[in-house]
């Protein structure tokens, strides 16, 4: 057979499926092909267990990064890329080399450039694993939170991300998102996406969760987190609450540092882990660890990953989940910073993960287990015991009966017209309106025909969207205003500031995107330059909703949430009075010059 990626649009029957992984096929006679995924109980799983060498067993506990589009044929950067990770030129090389379990898809991998591409180099990397001696189907993941993580881009369907929903707090919307975009995931031969966040995020400086959470209060992130799992896995992907045991509360991100969190054990029962209980009272299929310190969990100083008190201990025992467990990359240096990268695979194993995601060697993490397994540190019974979750969920999701997916299923699944209509229409119930002073919103084309917006330009998270300020005018024009983009960016110059202010004089009105707004940042004297022209001035949260605690003159803010197409055409929709604001805070903001005074509570927000 050949690389679907080369061309070929023909999806291979079940027969052709089975007989293209020589592994099952010899461990199990199957005779039709009305097989059901019920035939692989746990006997015939241990049997395909049982006839793998130790190196196969090895690789099955690794998900890692691939570069390029294509399973057999990638680019020339890609292949060099490759080469310099694996040693190998192309991903199907990388999967023989390594007998990979699973594969994690990354917009900068360039895995990722249009749906179709995805579903044909899902394709190919399935028949490159399958191909193998006792072949068995990958478990392809990505991180598709939506919002500001978001990995497939458009013609895909883009989400509000978490803290909107929380805005909205509407468990069936929640639920919706969760099924279509695992309807489309499956269509691309994604079947594993590491989503939702269950994190309660109530520290306002927490740099990597922030808005990626549904908010701060543990009960209403469980009722989302719990109904996002179960749209996404009734439309037949894994859905993976993360990062256990909770990484609300920290001011360190785990990319970049080792954060640590204060809790006593009984703030964690009520605060940290209500989400994860949710979630596996929903039957989340996967979870995934943090990169955190927590004392009152474990005093051992190793991070969570690595903590077997927490992974065993309270995950597996006290709270009684027997699903698949997956570590946060390990190349993040959160797990880094106490052992080195040959250690970490194997203490996250003796801890009880059951899956080990991207390690920056993957060379060096393989053989290091490969290592304990020969010297008796690991045993072939503890990797058993994580190769049949794993396998457990495949036959679960139907990847061992049908791991290709349809071509042309692509476009009857991914970026439908009504399902961009309901993330439209999800996208307007959670847009935030924080002040409205005098009135001053709904703006009208026939008093503020001329906008100005203007302000922060972050880039899309998937590549394929905004920006910012090009799509809030856009959709302004489409309202009926004469709207003109201009960036600003996220630290304008005095030079720059110099210019809006010039561009704004010749506006009706003028909306500002801000962007993390700091006591010290220029987008402060943007706004406040902006303010003393006189002109209206709206300004648009575009992240984090704590912006207003630093703008008090500003007479009408809104949150969005994020800055993706689907939240800002929202805005402007709200901005120009087509829709009323629906959504209210899912966190509180306090005031910027008293912290412990709370500006707006949770459950603020104004209408009209």
């Amino acid at each position: 057979m050949h690389d679907t990626s080369t061309g070929s649009t023909a999806k291979p029957s079940r027969r052709s499926v089975l007989a293209a992984g020589a592994g099952i096929t010899a461990a199990l006679t199957v005779g039709t092909d009305a097989v059901a995924d019920e035939a692989f109980g746990p006997a015939r799983l241990r049997a395909l267990i049982a006839r793998m060498t130790v190196e196969e067993k090895v690789g099955q506990l690794f998900v890692s990064r691939v570069h390029g589009h294509s399973a057999t044929a990638p680019d020339q950067a890609d292949v060099d890329a490759n080469v310099r990770d694996f040693g190998v030129g192309t991903a199907a090389e990388v999967i023989a080399k390594y007998r990979l379990g699973g594969v994690i898809y990354f917009v900068w991998a360039h895995n990722t450039r249009d749906p179709r591409q995805i579903a044909d180099l899902s394709n190919g990397l399935q028949r490159a694993s399958l191909g193998l001696p006792r072949g068995l189907p990958l478990l392809i993941s990505t991180d598709q939170e939506h919002g500001i993580v978001c990995r497939i881009g458009g013609p895909a369907t883009l989400f509000p991300g978490a803290m909107a929903i929380g805005a909205g707090g509407s468990r069936t919307d929640a639920r919706t998102l969760g099924r279509i975009a695992g309807r489309e995931l499956r269509a691309m031969g994604v079947r594993q996406d590491y989503s939702p966040v269950a994190d309660v995020n109530v520290n306002p400086a927490n740099p990597v969760i922030g808005v990626r959470s549904f908010g701060a209060d543990p009960a209403a992130v469980s009722r989302l987190a719990a109904a996002e799992v179960a749209g996404y896995q009734h439309s037949g992907v894994a859905a993976t609450a993360k990062h256990f045991p909770g990484h609300g509360d920290t001011e360190v991100d785990s990319h970049y540092g080792f954060p640590t969190i204060t809790h006593t054990r009984e703030q964690w029962e009520a605060l940290d882990a209500p989400p994860f209980r949710a979630a596996i009272e929903a039957g989340i299929d996967s979870i995934m660890t943090a990169h955190i310190l927590v004392p009152a969990l474990d005093d051992s100083g190793d991070p969570a990953t690595l903590s077997r008190p927490i992974l065993t201990g309270i995950l597996r025992e006290q709270l009684g989940y027997d699903g698949v467990v997956v570590t946060d990359a390990l190349d993040m240096a959160g797990v880094r910073q106490k052992y080195g990268d040959d250690r970490v695979p194997v203490l996250a194993l003796k801890a009880g993960v059951d899956q080990l995601l991207n390690p920056p060697r993957l060379d060096v993490a393989w053989n290091a287990v490969l290592k304990a397994v020969q010297d008796g540190e690991l045993t072939e019974e503890r990797l058993d015991e994580s190769i049949l979750r794993v396998l457990r969920l495949k036959a679960r999701l139907g990847l061992l009966t049908e791991p290709y997916v349809s071509p042309s299923g692509v476009g009857r699944a991914v970026g439908t017209e009504a399902h961009l209509a309901s993330a439209d229409r999800i996208a307007e119930r959670t847009t935030t309106l924080l002040v409205n002073e005098g009135g001053l919103l709904p703006l009208s084309p026939g008093s503020h025909g001329r906008v100005l917006v203007l302000g922060a330009d972050p880039a899309s998270p998937s590549g394929t969207t905004g920006p910012p300020t090009r799509v809030l005018a856009a959709a302004l024009t489409g309202l009926g205003f004469t709207a003109t983009a201009l960036s600003t960016g996220t630290a304008p110059s005095a030079a720059v500031i110099d210019s809006a202010v010039a561009a704004a004089a010749e506006a009706d009105a003028v909306v500002v995107g801000t962007y993390n707004v700091t006591a010290t940042s220029t987008q402060k004297t943007l706004v406040e330059r902006l303010l003393a022209t006189g002109r209206p001035v709206v300004a648009v949260a575009v992240r984090n909703p704590y912006d207003v605690s630093r703008l008090p003159g500003v007479r009408a803010y809104l949150a969005t949430y994020s800055w993706t197409d689907v939240e800002l055409r929202a805005a402007a929709r709200v901005i120009a009075g087509a829709v009323a604001p629906r959504g209210t805070l899912p966190v509180p903001v306090q005031r910027a010059d008293d912290p412990a005074q709370v500006l707006y509570p949770i459950g603020h927000g104004l209408t009209y």
